[in-house]
Order: structure tokens, then C-alpha cells, then sequence
């Protein structure tokens, strides 16, 4: 009888041994994935903050000349793209990713999307475009997307997201919408995103005291020279929110893969050090059933 018992515990405690050795495999297999994906993350993020880094002086820059000839024109000078409208019918862009494991890159946008709706546009029509497959498989749900465009990323170029552009202006001149929106992830820091609401369409007058009475020679015209920055400026404003989204969610993939690894490797020191004091206690045990045996037979 006492035999029996004996073998019952040590199986027992061989089995516990062998459940914590395959949890310390898995975990380590995954603590190699999520520190493979950090390193990808890491690589993309330098080409990806370096192009926005490029990009935003001349975006803003471009922005500020058009604001300053606007401001010294008439109100119409924008054209069909700055006419103020009765806001009825609102089309939001959303951009987010095509992948997860960035940690709450693409909730925040969602968030900030589902925010933006309800205290804004609560006796408006609203519908959404998306840029991104996440953001599509959630905000489907409970609204109305009238376009994926989850494609972009599979080649972000100038020319790609120019397509989007040209055909968000049509939409709001041929009055389908009297408001566009963007709503993003601002690149910051490979920790930090920000979500930001840009007004895309109708273009936005001049704030503050701009500098707008410089001394400069025009050819064309002013007014020429506006209407053809404008379909440039708009179209490099959202390449750019889509270049600083794409930035941020590399930065937020990579920050988030490198907490699952040092969780992984937390995890499997803790249960590296239950394994040890449990194979200490097994190996003590099959000691004691030795000696007890031993002190049983000379009995």
C-alpha cells in the first residue's frame, strides 16, 4: 500500500514538471515572435518617420501660402472647395491599420471617431470612409461605410492616395456632402500617437494674424496660382495624415511587441523559478521514499 502511494505522488509531481516545461517552450516561442516583430516594427518605423519627418515642412508650408493668397482675395477665391454650406450630410475618412498588435493604436481612432459623432453630428447624416482594415470591421457595425479603401498601404504612394483625394473633392462639390473629415493617428514618437480631427473639405479660412501683406510679384495671378494650389494642397493633406498614421502605427507596434516580450520574459523567469523549487521538492521527495523504504525493509 505505502508502494502505491508513493509512485501516485511521484507521478503527480512528473506530470506538474512536464506542464510547466511546455509552458516554458510556448512562452518562449512566443517571446521569439513578438521579439521578431519588434525588430521589423523598429526597421519600418525609421523609413516611415523619415518620410513624414520630409514631408510635413513642405505640407505646412504649402498650407500657409495658400491661406495667405486666400486671405488677400475674395471669399469665393477657393473656388467650389471653400463655399460654406448648411451642414446636413457629413462624410468622415478614418484611417487606421490592416494589422493588430499595435496595442491601442486603432482604438483610439475608433474612439475618437465614435466621439467625434455623437457630440458633433447628432442631427446629421453621417457616413464613413475607411482607410484600413481594422477600422472598417468595427465601425461597419454600427455605421454607414460607403468605401473600403484598405488597399493603400499595400502601396502608400503619392499618386495611390491622390485617387482618394481627387474623388473626396468631387464628392464635395457635386454636393454629396457638405463636410469631410479626417480623422488619424498623429505620429509623435514611436510611444506617442495622437488622435487628431482634420477639416478636409470645405477649406478652412485663415486663422490668427497671418503675415499675408508681403511684397512679392505674383505670375500668374494670385488667383490662378490658388486654384491650382488648392486641388495640390488638399491632396498633400491627406497623404500626409495617412504617411503620419502609417508612421504611428509602427511606432505603436513596435512599442507594443516590446511590453509582450518583457512580459513573456517576466513570465518566464516566474515560472522557470516554480519549476526549479518544484523539481528540488520532487527530487527531495523521491529521497524520502528511498530512505523510507530502506528504513521499512530493515524493519
Amino acid at each position: 500500500m505505502l508502494n502505491i502511494q508513493l509512485n501516485i505522488n511521484t507521478t503527480k509531481g512528473m506530470a506538474n514538471l512536464k506542464e510547466i516545461r511546455n509552458r516554458i517552450t510556448s512562452i518562449g516561442s512566443t517571446m521569439q515572435i513578438t521579439s521578431a516583430m519588434k525588430m521589423v516594427s523598429a526597421a519600418k518605423l525609421k523609413k516611415a518617420q523619415d518620410a513624414i519627418t520630409a514631408m510635413r515642412p513642405y505640407s505646412s508650408k504649402l498650407t500657409e501660402l495658400l491661406q495667405n493668397l486666400s486671405a488677400t482675395l475674395d471669399s469665393d477665391a477657393g473656388g467650389d472647395y471653400s463655399t460654406q454650406r448648411e451642414i446636413s450630410k457629413v462624410l468622415i475618412v478614418v484611417v487606421t491599420s490592416n494589422r493588430g498588435l499595435c496595442g491601442g493604436f486603432n482604438s483610439s481612432v475608433i474612439k475618437e471617431t465614435v466621439t467625434n459623432i455623437e457630440s458633433n453630428y447628432n442631427n446629421v447624416s453621417v457616413d464613413l470612409l475607411t482607410i484600413g482594415k481594422k477600422g472598417n470591421d468595427i465601425l461597419s457595425k454600427d455605421y454607414n461605410v460607403v468605401e473600403a479603401n484598405n488597399e493603400i498601404f499595400d502601396d502608400l504612394t503619392f499618386d495611390n492616395v491622390a485617387v482618394v483625394a481627387q474623388k473626396l473633392m468631387d464628392l464635395y462639390v457635386d454636393g454629396s456632402y457638405d463636410k469631410i473629415e479626417i480623422i488619424y493617428n498623429r505620429f509623435k514618437n514611436a510611444a506617442t500617437q495622437i488622435p487628431t480631427v482634420e477639416q478636409f473639405l470645405p477649406i478652412q479660412p485663415i486663422e490668427g494674424d497671418a503675415n499675408v501683406n508681403q511684397d512679392y510679384i505674383f505670375e500668374p495671378s494670385k488667383e490662378e496660382i490658388v486654384l491650382e494650389l488648392i486641388p495640390k494642397s488638399l491632396k498633400t493633406q491627406l497623404y500626409k495624415s495617412i504617411r503620419d498614421s502609417f508612421a504611428a502605427e509602427h511606432g505603436a507596434r513596435m512599442t507594443a511587441m516590446h511590453k509582450a516580450t518583457d512580459n513573456a520574459k517576466e513570465l518566464r523567469d516566474e515560472l522557470l523559478l516554480t519549476y526549479n523549487k518544484a523539481r528540488q521538492a520532487a527530487i527531495t521527495n523521491e529521497i524520502l521514499e528511498i530512505v523510507g523504504g530502506a528504513e521499512a525493509l530493515n524493519n
